[in-house]
């Protein structure tokens, strides 16, 4: 298939794009810069060259320095080409956190291969609808029983070839490995006993080569990696990432960063790898940077906090829920986040007060951010300097944002005026795997559709409204639900809300807001009617309020609408 995503003119009935955002460009960065396609394994092999001494990960207290796991990552190559993988072979990485991700990552891609990304929390019917779908033929994954389990039902099932395990023990230091040998065995799965072991092979093994492997002949253009969007909207379609998509939006990424390799930062790898935003802007950006990549497992608030006052992290990507519960930790104070110097958020709205207490809080600047998976993913962000609160920021350098008429996404609207974001850069995927009407249907024109509505002020900088298709029709108008969200934030005791459209008798659609309350602090749905009746119209207050003890979240702690829908009833505290 050929990417719609290279530069070109738009057809004549689409017009010029408008470019305001180059008047107020930052300074240091090129908006016109040309980013070369290539491999995405030279992001490792030339960190390895420029950075081999530096420590390259940190997880759960062993480190391993950026020569290591580039050797590792050759030795994974030879294993894997050994085992039949090559150009186009699909390869799914079922992993939290940990060094294997990277060194098979891009053991797979110096393979030739290409990288499917599973989610370990996925149930067993989701995981082997990912692997038929993608076509993957062999899991990398650990011996823990809670990941192993999995692939060893994929195997029995006829849904994989092959499995490569390693052992969790080996990546910890000696006396951890030892510990967890004597008192989490139960917790680890015994390859031997597996009635599917001829179809595994240990890790170990597989690495134990010269690393000396014979690199493929393939091409930029190829497919690197296959991520699944999230499925929010029914079925997940695995968005075509090429080489030149993800190696670019690396470039882009470091272009708008503009830190000088010179001063070595530290990562915070909170955000699971598995999702395309760690992909992107904690693994692939760290590596290009030289960062040593501080790696967690799994998100435990405590621990991380613990993490950051001993290991001193400078960068940490995020999304909003991980802000603001770090911010509304009552001991939070006690905690060292000074070294903190640049975080991003991405994934959702950003509150303005989450922003502000956290930078407070931290003293550091917390930039917005906005891609999707179909960008690989990063699009736009805020710059460090001339940050617009609310705002996802300014298009990355080769990037145009262009809003569209949600009525003829052919038609460009005006400053201000609110329609469907549209992305057009070298990131920009090729399309949906073995889904040409749904690739079709996604593009106009060269610009990528991504079901946002938004709009870009006179300055460039573009904010999002909401969803498409979380708009609620209510009597035949429509509501956005950020509008309400953003509204009772503003309430000293709300701490996260969620609003989701439900069936309503008399105008046909409503809102109903889900409310999670501060620690301490207390409300009734009464109390915030009549904060909001100021501030919203009649059709945007909710139909319903209701109050829980904790909301649901995807797997990079985004709140779930989709899971709120699922459980929207009509009996809470009406209006």
């Amino acid at each position: 298939m050929v990417s719609k995503a290279n530069p070109a003119p738009l057809d004549a009935a689409q017009g010029a794009v408008k470019r305001p955002w180059l008047t107020g460009y930052p300074q240091d960065v090129a908006w016109d810069s040309v980013f070369p396609p290539k491999l995405v394994s030279t992001v490792l092999d030339e960190a390895v060259a420029d950075f081999g001494d530096r420590p390259c990960t940190y997880f759960l207290g062993k480190r391993l320095s950026y020569a290591e796991i580039g050797a590792l990552s050759d030795r994974a190559a030879k294993g894997l080409r050994a085992l039949g993988v090559g150009e186009g072979v699909k390869v799914g990485l079922l992993l939290p956190n940990s060094p294997t991700f990277v060194i098979f990552y891009f053991g797979v891609l110096k393979a030739g291969g290409t990288v499917v990304n599973f989610n370990p929390l996925y149930s067993l019917e989701e995981i082997e609808f990912q692997i038929r779908d993608s076509e993957t033929k062999i899991m990398v994954t650990l011996d823990l029983k809670i990941l192993f389990d999995k692939v060893e039902a994929m195997l029995t099932r006829g849904a994989l070839e092959g499995a490569v395990v390693e052992s969790f023990a080996s990546l910890l230091p000696t006396l951890k490995s030892v510990g967890l040998k004597l008192t989490k065995r139960a917790q680890l799965a015994k390859l031997g006993a597996s009635p599917m072991k001829r179809s595994i092979v240990r890790a170990a093994d597989l690495l134990a080569n010269d690393g000396r492997y014979q690199p493929p002949v393939i091409t930029p253009d190829a497919i690197a990696v296959l991520q699944y969007t999230g499925g929010t909207t029914g079925t997940p379609k695995g968005a075509m990432l090429t080489h030149a998509n993800i190696a670019i939006n690396v470039a882009q990424v470091k272009a708008w960063r503009n830190q000088p390799p010179e001063q070595p930062d530290r990562i915070l790898g909170v955000l699971p790898l598995f999702h395309v935003f760690a992909m992107t802007t904690v693994m692939n950006f760290g590596l290009s940077s030289g960062m040593e990549m501080i790696l967690l497992p799994k998100f435990e608030l405590i621990p991380t906090l613990k993490l950051i006052a001993k290991l001193r992290p400078t960068m940490m990507p995020g999304v909003p829920t991980l802000f603001g519960a770090m911010l509304r930790h009552p001991t939070i104070k006690t905690f060292d986040l000074t070294s903190l110097d640049y975080c991003i958020s991405g994934g959702a709205a950003l509150p303005i007060e989450v922003k502000r207490g956290f930078e407070a809080l931290a003293g550091c600047n917390v930039v917005e951010g906005y891609g999707l998976s179909e960008t690989s993913p990063v699009a736009t962000c805020n710059p460090m300097n001339s940050p617009q609160e609310g705002s996802i920021g300014l298009p990355l350098p080769a990037t145009e944002i262009s809003i569209r008429s949600l009525e003829d996404p052919a038609v460009e609207m005006d400053s201000g005026e609110a329609g469907e974001i549209c992305i057009a850069g070298p990131q920009v995927m090729t399309g949906y795997w073995k889904q040409p009407a749904e690739t079709e249907s996604a593009f106009v024109g060269r610009f990528f559709r991504t079901g946002d509505v938004g709009y870009m002020n006179e300055d460039g900088y573009v904010f999002i409204v909401d969803r498409i298709k979380d708009m609620i029709n209510a009597a035949g108008f429509k509501v956005y639900p950020r509008r309400i969200e953003d509204a009772l934030h503003e309430h000293e005791a709300v701490a996260e809300v969620c609003v989701v459209g439900i069936p309503d008798d008399y105008r046909g659609e409503a809102p109903k807001a889900y409310v999670r309350l501060k620690a301490g602090s207390h409300t009734t749905a009464a109390e915030l009617f009549a904060f909001l009746r100021p501030k919203l119209s009649k059709l945007e207050l909710p139909a319903a309020i209701e109050f829980r003890d904790e909301l649901p979240k995807t797997m990079i702690g985004k709140l779930s609408k989709k899971a709120l829908r699922a459980q929207a009833k009509p009996s809470a505290e009406q209006t």
